[in-house]
């Protein structure tokens, strides 16, 4: 324990770790969080002289914006689809503008496209929502459902595939709670799903000389010499990332949490995350969404940590461990588009490669004829890959220093 308290601090005192973590705060926090809730995403876009053409009038928005979605009933039904399109077209028509900024048209124009296609004029550049006649808007949840059947054939998921995804989406209930969705679109698909990636490159520049900079430092010879050895010390900067990675995910979270306590509060946590997207199989609500994003976050981030620390012990160079690191990250998504499919999918499962809204997808992978849905194992290999990573970490380090 003494070894691992000594090593804890030693990486916290170094400058770099501490530019590091105030960084990504700010990045995280104070820019993807509190001004994006505030000014950049939901503040009112009068005042065209500001930065992002938006005020600094968030917070009245967002529970304006609450308040005027509950005057619809608490259920999405067709009369709700209905009654909410009518009231888009007559405040455009009347340009109440601020107004309409109230309304989740975004999501609702969504809606229409994806399951009344035949609706559309392809003649006019307006949304969809300005111009269909809203009493043609029936069938909601049986359109899904078809619109789900024909997306699964239009993909190739057919036969047992189909049918296991087709079984967990017998579980979403309907009909759907409506309250204001935008805000949880955000939330899930943005703010909370670009943590891991930010996360990732500080963690590359803050872990990675964890064991090369023993090299950069000529301390290496020194450790052979201390009392406790080279597999103790080994041992506890092991720790030392571990403890790291997850007190950075928690100085992250725990503001953005509060943030969006503020802003948002509990209201819509437990609508279906199919609000955000109808084609979305998983009987989820938006609350086990965004448990299931963090976790996501923070077991990439622990099989993430123990890639690095491996790579960090495998070579003598400081530049090189940064490198390596970086590029298991970054490396897949620059050149996932020029390969095969099902080997982006296989890639995806390098911690933090993929995406934790693979929840609103219909990713599968066959493990020995078995079909799996992707989230669970976007979830659990990355952090497997890590810990095997870390006792392979000990043993090349030790190699190098009897070298």
């Amino acid at each position: 324990m003494e070894l691992f308290l000594l090593e804890h601090k030693k990486l916290w005192r170094k400058q770099m770790v501490k530019i590091c973590v105030l960084l990504c705060f700010v990045y995280v926090v104070i820019f993807g969080s509190i001004l994006s809730f505030q000014w950049f995403t939901f503040g009112s876009s009068d005042d065209y002289t500001s930065a992002f053409g938006n005020n600094f009038d968030g917070y009245g928005m967002i529970k304006d914006s609450q308040e005027y979605a509950l005057a619809f009933g608490e259920e999405l039904t067709d009369e709700t689809l209905q009654q909410l399109v009518r009231e888009y077209q007559r405040m455009e028509a009347e340009g109440l503008e601020l107004e309409l900024e109230r309304m989740d048209w975004k999501i609702i124009n969504s809606w229409l496209s994806m399951l009344y296609p035949e609706l559309h004029d392809p003649s006019t550049y307006r949304t969809m929502i300005s111009y269909v006649n809203p009493d043609k808007l029936t069938g909601f949840y049986e359109r899904r459902e078809q619109a789900i059947d024909d997306f699964l054939e239009n993909s190739g998921q057919v036969g047992v595939e189909k049918k296991y995804l087709l079984n967990m989406e017998q579980k979403v209930e309907t009909p759907f709670q409506y309250e204001w969705v935008e805000g949880w679109s955000q939330l899930l698909g943005s703010i909370v799903a670009d943590l891991g990636i930010v996360m990732a490159l500080f963690l590359a520049i803050t872990l990675s000389p964890l064991f090369a900079g023993e090299w950069h430092d000529n301390t290496s010879s020194l450790v052979l010499t201390t009392k406790n050895g080279w597999g103790k010390v080994a041992f506890a900067k092991i720790l030392t990332g571990l403890a790291f990675t997850v007190e950075f995910f928690v100085i992250l979270v725990i503001p953005s949490i509060i943030s969006q306590m503020l802003f948002i509060g509990t209201s819509g946590w437990d609508m279906s995350i199919q609000n955000i997207k109808p084609l979305a199989i998983a009987p989820m609500n938006m609350l086990q969404a965004e448990i299931y994003e963090y976790a996501f976050v923070l077991l990439g981030a622990i099989g993430f940590a123990g890639i690095v620390m491996f790579i960090s012990a495998t070579v003598k160079s400081n530049v090189l461990a940064l490198l390596f690191s970086l590029a298991v990250v970054y490396g897949p998504m620059m050149v996932a588009e020029y390969l095969p499919y099902e080997l982006q999918k296989a890639l995806d499962l390098l911690p933090l490669v993929g995406s934790s809204t693979d929840i609103f997808r219909t990713n599968t992978f066959n493990i020995l004829g078995k079909y799996v849905w992707s989230p669970y194992l976007l979830i659990t290999i990355p952090v497997l890959l890590g810990i095997c990573c870390m006792p392979i970490a000990t043993k090349n380090w030790s190699r190098r220093l009897k070298a």
